[in-house]
């Protein structure tokens, strides 16, 4: 395997399948059957879901409630989708522990580095809830931090497109999709890949990140075995 230890990042409205919000039943089993196969192979994989199908800081935030207030309501929307993966992945038969950045101990473990690590190494799926446990950082940097923290390969993030592209493909059939792309110029040309901080976060730590359609079955087995799926933005050509 190309990698050996990966971050997935999910966004919340990745788990509403074809609802307008919530969860889909079967969209979680879709997605732990993907995360089974590279568990089977040996990879360790870690976990960030954002929360986006149930709550979302900044839409409250524009609507006159606290900033402050809304990012911890974000925040707990996120370890709700935690819980709704990790029971998805147990009935796969695969083994998980989710940690919170927010203690909660009927309910997660605290995010603790050497614990998330150990984790790991024993097989285990480790799903990080409640983003950095402050506000006004999103669950982009989260995914960012907790992956420099346990030492992966790579952030894979997975969305409904398949790469990124020079406009949005949903909406210009003319886009221009990039196989590959340097930290920089994707500073220069002004794509959208991950928030400022989280993406900054990223180069300065030399922390590959890949770009792909979650949804396409097998994509995300094909991606740890070292197949050219969506689009690779690292610190070289």
């Amino acid at each position: 395997m190309k990698y050996k230890r990966i971050l997935l990042k999910l966004s919340g409205e990745a788990l509403m399948g074809n609802r307008q919000y919530g969860i889909d039943n079967d969209r979680l089993k879709d997605y732990a059957a993907e995360i089974k196969k590279v568990v089977d192979k040996g990879c360790q994989v870690a976990i960030v879901i954002g929360g986006g199908n149930i709550f979302r800081g900044l839409a409250g935030a524009a609507k006159g409630m606290d900033r402050v207030q809304g990012d911890y309501m974000g925040m707990l929307a996120t370890v709700i989708n935690g819980m709704a993966l990790q029971g998805a992945l147990e009935d796969a038969g695969i083994f998980t522990r989710l940690q919170s950045a927010i203690e909660m101990d009927k309910v997660a473990e605290p995010f603790i580095k050497r614990k998330a690590t150990r984790h790991l190494e024993k097989g285990r799926v480790v799903i990080f809830g409640a983003g950095t446990g402050n506000p006004y950082f999103t669950t982009d940097t989260a995914a960012t931090l907790r992956a420099i923290e346990i030492g992966a390969d790579v952030i894979l993030k997975g969305t409904r497109v398949d790469g990124i592209y020079d406009s949005d493909p949903e909406k210009n059939a003319d886009a221009v999709k990039f196989n590959s792309l340097t930290f920089d110029e994707v500073f220069e040309k002004g794509l959208k890949v991950m928030d400022m901080t989280a993406f900054t976060l990223s180069h300065e730590n030399n922390l590959p990140i890949i770009v792909f359609d979650m949804n396409k079955e097998g994509n995300l087995l094909k991606i740890v075995e070292g197949e050219n799926i969506g689009t690779l933005v690292n610190s070289n050509k």
